[in-house]
């Protein structure tokens, strides 16, 4: 590890970099970190650096919860370990680079908590079947900037869904960060202004399942880095604004191979036993995937009825109103669409989760219920799924396939954030039903998600 930190040096010296900006997501999905000085690498993250384990059960107040390694424990160490093959140059950031890390024990075992760990023990499963995960994400987020009131949408015109330049990026914000996630080398191939005003879309080329998620990471905290750097908001929460629509986290999911031939369409162009029984597995843990999809209160301000995000586990053709959307691309385009993630979600923990609830499906050879068509929402043949986070939790401790999948550790420390979060929540707000949008959730989640 010490030649290959030796080597890593070297190069980064003769790129102009002398920092190396070594980055990890925590269980919230929110971006941590340490900046390395490039001429002391080997030493610095030879064993190191080292986070504390209070990290994962620290709240978005600054509040540490009682969880592993944390209070109890005497607020213990975890040594970071840098993957090597995820730096790149930060191009808003003049002689920065940046390394996603895997989080390890003071041992050396892996980190059970770790979002990272969890996607990897995930994949290792398809890998004894035989099979690759492909994963394309496609997340939207909002733009603002602050007004009197707190932050407001940079522009109100409706109707500009698919459009781009000044008339929907006045200051050119919008451009600018489509150039620099460019440059950083993560498959950005296109952006757009979306349905509601002030909201965008980047779109990532698909990859495998670890690549895929690390790509997601690095784009959400691009998209907000960049946007800072010019005095700009850039928020992937659900719901910021109650007038308008919200922003989604959707996961398309293939499998191929080890060979890499996909595995989702028989040449006649029908679905593959593969991608139905994957189906039937996603929607079989459908009520606990809401609780991992859609990570804060207000998320389920952008589920419902008639809001074209998912309210059913149900599935169908080229129909957005399902749970499970089947594109019409087939052959190497076939895939499974997930639609119910929110865009404040972790992308590692989206990707493990669906991914697992999938595998369930695979191996336990389950049987896929039929299509539904049209305007889902009223077709009471398949149940709705849990609409607060409360219930969703519930369904979520309920489902023991996937909470042993992902592990005591993981799961127990996402529920202890989760509902300390909830009470905070009901404590503060005079009606915690209220459908609108209330400044505890805005000053709670809109600049850290």
């Amino acid at each position: 590890m010490r030649n290959d930190l030796a080597d890593i040096r070297r190069e980064l010296d003769t790129q102009g970099i002398d920092i190396l900006r070594l980055i990890w997501p925590d269980v919230l999905g929110l971006t941590r970190s340490k900046d390395i000085t490039v001429s002391q690498l080997e030493r610095a993250a030879g064993h190191g650096p080292t986070f504390c384990q209070a990290t994962w059960v620290t709240t978005t107040r600054g509040e540490v919860l009682d969880g592993h390694g944390s209070l109890q424990d005497g607020l213990s160490d975890m040594v970071s370990r840098l993957d090597a093959d995820t730096i790149r140059p930060i191009p808003w950031v003049p002689g920065v680079a940046v390394g996603i890390a895997d989080i390890d024990e003071p041992d050396g075992s892996p980190n059970m908590i770790s979002p990272r760990t969890l996607l990897r023990r995930v994949i290792a499963e398809y890998k004894l079947l035989g099979l690759i995960p492909i994963v394309g994400p496609e997340l939207e987020f909002y733009l603002a900037q602050q007004g009197e009131d707190g932050w407001e949408r940079i522009i109100n015109k409706t109707g500009r869904v698919y459009t781009t330049g000044s008339a929907v990026d006045p200051d050119g914000t919008f451009l600018h960060l489509l150039r620099m996630i460019d440059r950083l080398s993560i498959g950005a191939f296109a952006g757009n202004h979306e349905f509601c005003p002030s909201q965008y879309e980047i779109n990532l080329w698909h990859g495998e399942a670890l690549d895929a998620a690390d790509r997601c990471f690095l784009l959400k905290n691009a998209v907000k880095d960049i946007s800072a750097s010019r005095g700009v908001l850039g928020t992937f929460i659900g719901k910021p604004w109650a007038d308008e629509g919200g922003s989604g986290f959707h996961v398309h999911l293939s499998v191929t191979d080890i060979e890499g031939d996909q595995m989702m369409d028989e040449t006649d162009g029908e679905l593959s036993t593969i991608t139905k029984r994957m189906i039937a597995g996603i929607l079989e843990h459908a009520p606990a995937l809401v609780a991992f999809c859609n990570p804060t209160i207000n998320a389920y301000k952008r589920l419902g009825p008639d809001t074209m995000a998912p309210y059913r586990s149900n599935w169908g053709y080229d129909n957005r109103t399902t749970f499970v959307r089947i594109p019409p691309e087939r052959g190497p385009g076939a895939r499974i669409e997930v639609r119910i993630g929110d865009g404040a979600a972790n992308p590692y923990v989206v990707i493990a989760v669906i991914l697992a609830a999938a595998l369930d499906g695979l191996s336990r050879q389950l049987e896929c219920p039929p299509a539904s068509e049209g305007w889902t929402y009223e077709d009471e043949s398949r149940p709705a799924l849990p609409m607060t986070f409360a219930d969703a939790l519930d369904a979520m401790t309920a489902d023991t396939y996937l909470t042993g999948i992902l592990g005591e550790p993981f799961v127990s420390t996402y529920e202890t954030l989760k509902r300390d979060e909830i009470r905070r929540y009901e404590e503060a707000v005079e009606d915690p039903s209220t459908r609108e949008i209330t400044q505890w959730e805005l000053d709670e989640y809109i600049e850290d998600f």
